[in-house]
Formats: structure tokens, sequence, C-alpha cells
């Protein structure tokens, strides 16, 4: 499906690659940072277990930001080939997470640039029930989950991907603001009227948003 390549950095394969470790650092942050050492070498083995990892993260991060599955299936594929190629250029200033979710965004904004029709609003609520299979990371019942991403709908793919990526993939602002490339404070500015629009479509659920701070 790929066409492998296999001209790597050394530096990066070495095992300079790694970022800083902080106490939020985890086990499963350092695993995939091995696994990109290992595409970096161009161990096609290592890739396709990073694919699995980030398939249905990145999928649902796209179809939400696009309401396309054909086009979301597209781009996570276009995101991970530039991972598999590129794998070399991540200098470790961020999460791997980060620095992928950067990849994919950069990507669906510039899809969604060129799209003449406007998003498909009724496919976002149907993807909601199937895309999050993990149910740690589920935020709420599967109404409130229905609801939110019919009302995502109605922001700015700006505005949904900095929900997105809070609630739904535990991003904080500083991460959010690496993602999308803009300040923190620009972040929060589309936090504020993201939730400004959410809340009175979701006011019977409670006061809050699921995952907002108090």
């Amino acid at each position: 499906m790929f066409g492998w390549g296999t001209s790597k950095s050394k530096a990066v394969a070495d095992g300079a690659l790694a970022p800083p470790r902080s106490a939020r650092a985890d086990s499963a942050e350092h695993a995939e940072l091995q696994l990109l050492q290992g595409i970096v070498r161009g161990r096609r083995d290592d890739f396709e277990a990073l694919y699995r990892i980030y398939y249905p993260r990145l999928y649902r991060f796209l179809e939400r930001l696009t309401h396309r599955p054909e086009l979301s299936e597209e781009l996570l594929d276009d995101t991970l080939l530039l991972v598999w190629q590129r794998g070399q250029d991540f200098n470790g200033r961020s999460k791997l997470s980060t620095w992928i979710f950067g990849i994919a965004y950069r990507k669906a904004l510039k899809a969604l640039s060129r799209q003449d029709l406007p998003p498909d609003d009724d496919g976002a609520a149907e993807a909601v029930a199937d895309a999050e299979a993990d149910p740690e990371r589920r935020l709420g019942h599967s109404q409130l989950q229905r609801r939110l991403a019919q009302a995502l709908g109605g922001l700015s793919a700006e505005q949904r991907a900095v929900v997105e990526l809070c609630y739904f993939h535990g991003f904080d602002y500083r991460e959010i603001a690496q993602i999308v490339d803009c300040p923190a404070e620009t972040v929060k500015t589309r936090m504020f009227h993201a939730r400004r629009r959410l809340r009175p479509l979701l006011a019977d659920f409670g006061p809050a948003l699921p995952g907002e701070p108090g």
C-alpha cells in the first residue's frame, strides 16, 4: 500500500529522537518513540505497529473535523505515510502524538479548503457511537456523545479541532497550540467561543461540558 522509503537520519536512529522526559511522560509514549526509532531505521513492522496505535485516534479526529469518512481514511493514510517517510524530522520538542496530530490537522484544513460541499452533519452523530472503541476514553453516555457530535457540526473547523483535541484526546492548551500552530491564547479564545455556542445546545445535560475544568 505504501512506498517504503529507506533514507533515514542516523542521529535520530541512534537515539537522539526522544524528548526530555517529564513526570507526565508514560510508558506508552516511550513505546511509541521506540517504534518511531525503528521507523527511522526503515523497519516496516514498527511502522505497522504505530499505524495500529494511531488509526482509531486519528480517524476519530479527522472524521469529526471533516465529517467525511472516505476523506478521513485518505487523510489518515497520508498522515502516517509522511511519518514513515519523514520520521527523522521529529525533533523531540513536543510529544510524538502532538507532532502526528499536527500533521493530520494541517492536511485536514488543506483538504477542507478544497471542498465545495458543506460538511455532512448527519454522519457525525452516527460516527460517535462507533469511533471510540476504548470505554476508558468515553465521555459520558452515548446520548451525550451523540448530542455533542451534532452540536460540533455548527462550529468552525478550527473550533471543532480545539474541542475534539481537548475533550476527546486529552491534550492541554499548550499541546493544542503546537498541533494547530497558533499561540495558546488563541486556543483559549477558540475554546471560549466554542463553549459559548455549545452550552445552549447541551443545556439539558448540565452547566458544564464534559471534561471542562470546574
